[in-house]
């Protein structure tokens, strides 16, 4: 079934708390830890303490104004434009690796430039990626659980982004992408044969593209034993490590990071939650590993109950949200403890970056538009039950 038309009434319709206030208290959260890791960073190189938190507020700002732009809109029309967010997504992608347009650092050609901003394109490829893939399980819905050809055919999309991504080269938006996109599948109720078949080759592309790229495997080789080469390859997990260390249980208090003067390389940005958790302990990050915990399955709740109201489309962008959240989260403080490769990715609603922050925020306020349609239609329903 396709998306529940939006019926638009005058009456207030109440946001879902549990969503809003930890989406909210994981902002505050990233505000207060950028605040503190980049001022020594930004001091050196910018000569004003409060550069990135500046831009930091600048950011938040825009993903708020965003996110209520998108909330307004109903998901029919996400659901009949997909496709094009999509279009536009890629050509973004393709845009970003022409020489003199994309910007280079690092030697990764990930940027567009705004001015005095940047784009990420690979940002919004995920959002974009997750809407059209929604509606796409939604008009092919037998395809996609009984056919083959209904697997295949958004498998085209799938490489074309992810080739787009290796070439930048994005590993980690090209996990987070292939992730979602199995993820939404499986959860879609895709022939578990054909799952199968298709993720473990998936898996064994992932693989090849590790062991095919040096500084891939030098990453993966310092992971297992970060001591054996501190002051080279397992420099960055090295200084992390330090970092958690000290936080013990407590934290050495906000502020009072010394990982974060220039022992971790840029600690406002991957590895924020190093500096989060040294300054306020074991107790700091398991707050904000439950914040991410509540978010998560707040959203896979109301995915659940999206697909029960026979908001499909509704369901699947719920599942995709949560995934991409889920899987980034993961990642970045598996890296930060050691627990995975390293690898950049930015921790949700927490990280610097302007475009991860607006996209997270645009993300959110589609699983509230969602939250907000089946709400108008319980509403609806009853009023009509009452007057038979």
């Amino acid at each position: 079934m396709s998306a529940s038309p939006a019926i638009e009434t005058s009456a207030w319709i109440p946001l879902d708390v549990t969503l809003f206030l930890s989406g909210t208290a994981l902002l505050m959260v990233g505000l207060v830890a950028i605040g503190s890791a980049s001022i020594e960073y930004a001091q050196w190189h910018f000569h004003t303490p409060w550069y990135h938190t500046t831009r930091h507020l600048i950011y938040i700002f825009v993903g708020i104004v965003a996110g209520l732009v998108v909330y307004r809109i109903p998901l029919r029309f996400w659901l009949d434009t997909g496709w094009v967010w999509l279009f536009i997504a890629l050509a973004l992608l393709i845009l970003v690796l022409i020489p003199g347009i994309g910007l280079e650092r690092n030697y990764s050609q990930r940027w567009l430039p705004l001015g005095p901003f940047t784009l990420q394109p690979s940002e919004f490829a995920k959002l974009t990626l997750a809407v059209y893939l929604a509606g796409y399980l939604v008009r092919r819905e037998h395809e996609v659980r009984h056919q083959w050809q209904g697997f295949i055919k958004p498998m085209t999309v799938l490489f074309a982004m992810t080739l787009l991504l290796m070439v930048e080269p994005d590993f980690g938006a090209t996990v987070i992408v292939v992730g979602m996109f199995f993820g939404m599948l499986f959860l879609a109720g895709v022939r578990l044969t054909h799952f199968l078949i298709v993720s473990m080759g998936g898996v064994a592309t992932l693989a090849v593209l590790v062991v095919s790229a040096e500084y891939r495997m030098a990453r993966l080789t310092a992971y297992t034993d970060p001591w054996a080469d501190p002051w080279n390859k397992g420099y960055q997990l090295t200084q992390s490590l330090i970092a958690f260390g000290r936080g013990e249980w407590f934290g050495v208090g906000l502020g009072n990071s010394v990982q974060k003067l220039f022992y971790l390389p840029e600690a406002h940005t991957d590895f924020v939650f190093s500096i989060w958790a040294e300054e306020t302990g074991f107790v700091g990050a398991m707050l904000v590993i439950a914040l991410y915990t509540l978010l998560i399955g707040r959203i896979f709740w109301l995915g659940r109950r999206a697909a029960q109201l026979g908001n499909a489309f509704g369901s699947n962008i719920c599942y995709g949200v949560a995934l991409v959240f889920s899987g980034q989260a993961f990642i970045n403080m598996g890296v930060s403890s050691g627990l995975l490769p390293t690898k950049g990715l930015t921790l949700p609603f927490v990280s610097y970056g302007g475009s991860s922050l607006i996209v997270c925020c645009c993300m959110l306020a589609l699983v509230l538009r969602v939250d907000r349609e089946l709400r108008m239609s319980t509403a609806t329903g009853r009023k009509r039950r009452s007057k038979r």
